[in-house]
């Protein structure tokens, strides 16, 4: 299942040091606009306690994390929604995401310039609201002169409950709010927007507090991390803060045992990408299920919802086709009993069907015939 998010900012925000840290690879991170010209693709593991266990207990041949897609997209600027910087470019590669971690400057520096030559996250986060909305706002007009003449003529059903969407939309779009703080459509509204009107402003957010080394250490002083906070609140979105400095230095080092003691002397357990990285996760509505035996002890990502047939199908299609059961237990109960064997005497492995929806920590040998 292949998932991304993109990391999207005004220039120099620390987007593409983020990146590097998160990816471990080494894109350029120059002191100036437009240094990301193409977006980088970056494939970044899901760190899990769990899969660590299991290798573990089994001592596969071979360990297979779960993954996520991470991109780095040029930096905003203004107008970008009328094209100019990079802007059409910047727009497409948002389009293409699933979610977005949006980098707020967060930090004072005389040596890295800022766009508008003062940090100010607020006004930062209000930019770039503005330019997606603008750019949301063209596809909702388009889309309502296309719509509305069937609704109003014709009085075609789809039309008419489109434009029943539509136009709420392009109230809050048109006062630059993002779409997803509508408060006058329903979920059900809202879920049909997000699949068939591709707006940017639908997608969820994570907002993420670049702060300075100093100021990470004593986070809750941080006014502008406090601003972005309030601001991520309000919108029901998540705020992490992250020291992109530190986090780079972090990623740097290649011994996990070195990582580890690099972190506890912050009073940290894990980093704040580690962090990032399973809020994205958590944001797009994903789990985890394990397959595991001597010969393999692996990771599969799936969306909350999906059946036993359908994660069988995340494996190999004929899995799904040739289903006939799964064999499930929960991690926490080969956890507590300490073995399979111990699992299966204890009367906690069940035999699962076609209707079984999968839950995150299973453990699973997916029986088929085709």
């Amino acid at each position: 299942m292949s998932l991304k998010a993109g990391i999207v900012g005004l220039p120099n925000v620390g987007k593409s040091t983020l990146f590097n840290a998160i990816t471990n690879s080494h894109v350029e991170a120059a002191n100036y606009p437009f240094a990301t010209i193409k977006p980088n693709t970056g494939i970044v593991t899901v760190p899990d306690d769990r899969l660590d266990f299991l290798c573990d207990m089994f001592h596969p041949g071979k360990r297979v994390p779960a993954t996520f897609e991470f991109f780095d997209i040029a930096g905003l600027v203004k107008g970008a929604s009328k094209g100019e910087g990079l802007g059409n470019q910047f727009l497409g590669a948002i389009r293409e995401c699933d979610a977005i971690c949006e980098v707020v400057r967060c930090f004072e520096s005389s040596e890295i310039i800022h766009v508008d030559n003062s940090v100010d996250p607020a006004r930062d986060i209000e930019t770039i609201d503005l330019e997606l909305a603008m750019a949301d706002l063209d596809t909702v007009n388009n889309r309502i002169a296309k719509q509305g003449v069937k609704a109003r003529i014709a009085h075609d059903k789809e039309a008419m409950y489109e434009m029943a969407i539509l136009e709420p939309l392009q109230k809050i779009l048109s006062d630059g709010q993002p779409a997803r703080l509508c408060k006058d459509l329903s979920p059900e509204q809202l879920a049909y927007a997000k699949k068939n009107f591709f707006l940017l402003t639908l997608k969820p957010i994570i907002y993420v507090a670049n702060v300075s080394a100093d100021d990470y250490a004593d986070i809750e002083s941080c006014k502008h991390y406090l601003t972005v906070k309030e601001i991520a609140a309000a919108q029901g979105a998540q705020c992490i803060p992250v020291s992109c400095e530190i986090e780079y230095e972090i990623s740097q080092i290649d011994n996990p045992a070195d990582r580890k003691d690099f972190l506890e002397s912050m009073g940290a357990t894990e980093s704040g990408l580690d962090k990032l990285v399973k809020a994205s996760y958590k944001l797009l509505n994903l789990s985890t299920f394990f397959t595991c035996g001597s010969d393999e002890c692996r990771a599969w990502t799936f969306r909350n919802g999906m059946t036993a047939p359908e994660c069988a199908g995340l494996i190999h299609t004929d899995f799904q086709k040739g289903f006939i059961k799964a064999e499930i237990y929960s991690f926490e109960d080969l956890k507590k009993y300490g073995s399979e064997s111990a699992v299966k005497e204890a009367g906690r492995l069940r035999m699962e069907g076609k209707d079984y929806v999968m839950k995150d920590g299973d453990c699973v040998f997916f029986r088929f015939n085709v």
